[in-house]
């Protein structure tokens, strides 16, 4: 069995709706919502780790803690076997722009750039020469179907496209984990699933690891190797497709499935070659 790349251990995260510069002891900062609960997991290098859950469920806080841009008060996450809590500012951020990308649901990219320069963002910053960081970005561009705009602005594309964008600019640099925030939420149905087609495209390609949030099941049978159910800042169920499906742990979780069409993964006998599993 694989080691873990990212592991999380006894994970807690609490959010404060008090006014800024207020003192909270360490009991009163349990009694205010806590976002994440007692978070244990391992994601292992290769998968689409795809976490689910209702707006408010703490997926979103969840994914942004395996970088540590939301650190959590409790327990610890580690990348690699690596304590994140032990890394200096420097060598956290070091971390992010060498190993961790991140594509969100809003485009994020800079319009006063051309496409070309927004792809090549991240290997500016790394310090990269122009002329190898733009043939790198070149490459990208032509992976996601893009090389025909390179020179034009964001604001001249459509949503899917700036959405190509991010991802390319996300994947130029190489990264071994790819985190990914409601990343297809925001665009139409057609242009959606042009968008996971894309990415199990990619992956085929190159076996990085994906943490995938959304709140649309479909999606996450579509993508997932392995799905994690969150509800109120607890993992209420993490497995395969065909084990939530087969056997749901709550019906929280059965919930989630209804209208959904599961014949693929009912009852199956054999799902090794399909779905990894860890």
């Amino acid at each position: 069995m694989p080691k873990p790349i990212i592991e999380l251990r006894h994970v807690n995260k609490y959010y404060s709706t008090s006014a800024p510069g207020s003192f909270f002891s360490r009991q009163q900062a349990k009694a205010r919502v806590q976002a994440l609960d007692n978070i244990n997991l391992e994601i292992y290098p290769g998968e689409i780790f795809v976490i689910v859950g209702l707006s408010g469920s703490g997926k979103s806080t969840l994914l942004r803690t395996l970088n540590h841009l939301i650190p959590p008060e409790e327990g610890d996450v580690f990348f690699e076997q690596q304590s994140l809590t032990s890394l200096t500012p420097a060598r956290l951020i070091a971390l992010r722009r060498q190993h961790i990308g991140m594509v969100f649901q809003s485009f994020a990219l800079f319009d006063e750039r051309t496409v070309l320069d927004n792809v090549a963002f991240g290997l500016e910053v790394a310090g990269v020469e122009k002329a190898e960081r733009h043939q790198r970005a070149r490459l990208m561009l032509e992976k996601v179907g893009l090389a025909a705009v390179a020179d034009q602005h964001p604001h001249q594309l459509s949503g899917g496209m700036q959405q190509r964008v991010g991802l390319a600019r996300a994947l130029v640099v190489n990264p071994s984990v790819l985190l990914m925030d409601e990343a297809f939420s925001a665009l139409d149905p057609i242009i959606r699933r042009e968008m996971q087609s894309l990415l199990l495209n990619l992956q085929a390609e190159h076996q990085r690891t994906v943490v995938f949030v959304t709140h649309d099941m479909e999606e996450a049978l579509r993508l997932g190797s392995r799905i994690a159910i969150m509800e109120k800042g607890q993992l209420v169920q993490v497995g395969s497709p065909e084990a939530l499906i087969n056997a749901p742990a709550t019906p929280y979780v059965r919930h989630f499935f209804a209208g959904v069409d599961v014949s693929r993964w009912q009852l199956a006998e054999n799902y090794a070659d399909v779905w990894p599993t860890h």
